[in-house]
Order: structure tokens, then C-alpha cells, then sequence
């Protein structure tokens, strides 16, 4: 073997030790927040149990076939230069079973996928909690519309009760994707989709757009926040009320800036003269975890950030560079930090 085959030998092994290594340590990581095989919806129960029968039926197959290749290699293979291993063209027996085998695989994965596909087709069942779920570029509106409330990025779910979840854009083809709560659903401009599902655990469980919609295509995330009924009946009951008036100087000149600027014509703040519909509902913005499409922890310093310049943080973003003053940062953070 020449040097160079040598090198490129070691090069090889070295690529894929290194594959492998990193393999080895993804599968050992258990921060996966984001994963659809720790299931808390039925509906995501339902998706994960077909999914993994065609996995293992997969693997069968897939070993069946293998071994059978193997070993006609070896049973079959040319044993001398003269003479030809046994011919099996035209051979009836192995052709219908290597024809009727993939057929009724197939079939079975049919059969068993059928009643998923109309279960969770079906209209939801009767009394379920609506929520419109409405893509933007790049963030997620929550409406609940039978209790006049609207929120951003951040979807609060009571535990045990089945919710509706009907989909719309206001722009591009966006897709919903919550891997704990169930598989991923377009939201259409113009179509109205939906998922019902009936979350099982309490927790916060991320999510993001599954559809390639724009620059920041990966900006855009949610949180699901599965609440006892009590809780979650607070929080409705706490985003019903107009928001606290900031009683702080620095507060309120926030306000005074905050009407007095084209913030109003994006923004709504119930109470208040901004009614904007372009962006977030800002009504109960310091209730909020995060913000700008899930991207940031709700604090001064990423408010701040964000104000500064919005497309350098969020490429893409409607939200322009207003060239703040200082000044004018520090009374803006002040006001959406005390509405709660």
C-alpha cells in the first residue's frame, strides 16, 4: 500500500470514529426537550405508537432481507471459474413470495394506519376548548376566543382537557410543531387545518415552525404550557383583565413614548389607543416568559437588546431598527416590564 493510500486510509477511519463518537454521545444525552418519543397528548401517543410498529416492522424486514442476501451470496456464490452457480430465473415459487411479501407488509402498515389518519381527522369532539393558532412571520398568535383573550409564543393548555386547535396564517405556509403534544400541521393562508389533542402531563414543552416560511424560519418557537385546570383558570382569568397602568415615573414615560410613536400601529394593549394588529398582542407582555417568537428569556437586558435593533437579533424581522436613544430604551423596558 502507497503512502497516499495510507493517508487516505487513516483519514477515513478517522472521519468515521469521529461519526460514530459523536453518535454515541448524542444517544447518551438526556436533555431532549424536543423529541416525539416522550409523548404527553394522546394524540401524540397515537402518532408514537404507529410509528414505532413501522420501525420495528422495518427492521425485520430489513434483517429478513439482509440475511437472505448473505446467505444466497454464500450458498450461491461461483466456486470455480468453469462452472456457473444454479439459476433460479423464471423460478414461480420465489418470485410470488418475493411479490405477495412486500404486498402484504405494506397492507398491514395500511391497515393499522387507516384508523390513525381518521381518528385524528375527525372533528373534535364536542365541548372541546378552541384555540386559534394563527402563523405569522416569524411568531405564533394564540386566540381564545371564547374568552376574549390573545397572547403570543407561548400556548397555555389545562392538563386533561381536550383543546381544538384551529390553524391559520396570515402570510406564508407555516407548519406547528409541539413534539410532546403530537406530529406537526400546515397552517395555510386561506385554509383553515386543525389538531385535537388532550395533553396527559403538566410541564412547558418547546416547539417551533416546521415549514421552511422565511429568514427567520428558525426564530420562530412556541412553548406549550400544560396547566392544572385551577392555574390555567387563573391565568385566563388574569390575561381577561386591562393590563396594569405603571405607576413609576419611568414607566409611564415609557407609555407616553410607546402612544406617541408607530408602535400603536402594530401593537395592540387593550385599554389603550394602540390597537395595531401586525404584531404580538402586548396587553400582559411581562406575564410572558419569552418573547420575539420564543427566542429570548423576557428580562431587561434581552428587551433592551431586542429594541435596539430587532433585524440584527431576528433577521427578517417586520419590527425595524427605530434608532432608540438610551434614554429612550430604558423608559420602553420599563413600560413593557410592568405590563402585567
Amino acid at each position: 500500500m502507497t503512502h497516499r493510500s495510507q493517508t487516505a486510509l487513516r483519514a477515513r477511519v478517522a472521519i468515521a470514529s469521529a461519526g460514530a463518537l459523536s453518535f454515541l454521545l448524542t444517544a447518551c444525552t438526556t436533555e431532549t426537550p424536543q423529541t416525539a418519543f416522550n409523548p404527553h397528548s394522546d394524540y401524540a401517543i397515537v402518532g408514537l405508537d404507529l410509528f414505532q410498529t413501522i420501525i420495528v416492522m422495518g427492521v425485520v424486514v430489513g434483517v429478513l432481507v439482509e440475511g437472505v442476501l448473505i446467505w444466497a451470496a454464500i450458498r450461491y456464490r461461483r466456486r470455480s471459474y468453469e462452472q456457473l452457480p444454479p439459476q433460479i430465473h423464471g423460478n414461480t415459487v420465489i418470485e410470488v413470495l418475493w411479490t405477495t411479501g412486500p404486498v402484504l407488509v405494506v397492507g398491514y402498515i395500511l391497515f393499522l394506519t387507516l384508523p390513525v389518519i381518521f381518528q385524528t381527522q375527525a372533528p373534535a369532539p364536542n365541548g372541546s376548548m378552541n384555540v386559534e393558532v394563527i402563523g405569522h412571520q416569524f411568531w405564533w398568535e394564540f386566540n381564545y376566543p371564547d374568552a376574549n383573550v390573545v397572547t403570543a409564543n407561548e400556548l397555555h393548555l389545562p392538563v386533561g382537557r381536550t383543546v381544538n386547535l384551529i390553524l391559520h396564517s396570515d402570510d406564508v405556509i407555516h407548519s406547528l410543531w409541539i413534539p410532546a403534544l403530537g406530529g406537526k400541521r400546515d397552517a395555510i393562508p386561506g385554509h383553515t387545518n386543525f389538531i385535537w389533542l388532550t395533553p396527559n402531563s403538566m410541564g412547558e414543552f418547546p416547539g417551533q415552525c416546521y415549514q421552511l416560511c422565511g429568514y427567520s424560519h428558525a426564530n420562530m418557537r412556541d412553548r406549550a404550557i400544560i396547566q392544572p385546570p385551577a392555574d390555567f383558570d387563573a391565568w385566563l382569568t388574569a390575561e381577561q383583565q386591562p393590563p396594569v397602568q405603571p405607576t413609576d415615573a419611568v414607566a409611564a414615560e415609557g407609555a407616553q413614548l410607546f402612544q406617541m410613536t408607530t408602535c400603536t400601529a402594530c401593537h395592540t394593549i387593550n385599554g389603550t389607543p394602540a390597537q395595531g394588529k401586525i404584531g404580538p398582542n402586548l396587553t400582559h407582555f411581562a406575564s410572558r416568559g419569552t418573547f420575539a417568537g420564543s427566542i429570548f428569556e423576557n428580562n431587561a437586558d434581552n428587551i433592551r437588546l431586542w429594541l435596539k435593533d430587532p433585524p440584527a437579533v431576528k433577521p427578517g424581522s417586520l419590527m425595524p431598527n427605530y434608532h432608540l436613544t438610551d434614554h429612550q430604551l430604558d423608559v420602553l423596558v420599563a413600560y413593557l416590564q410592568a405590563l402585567q
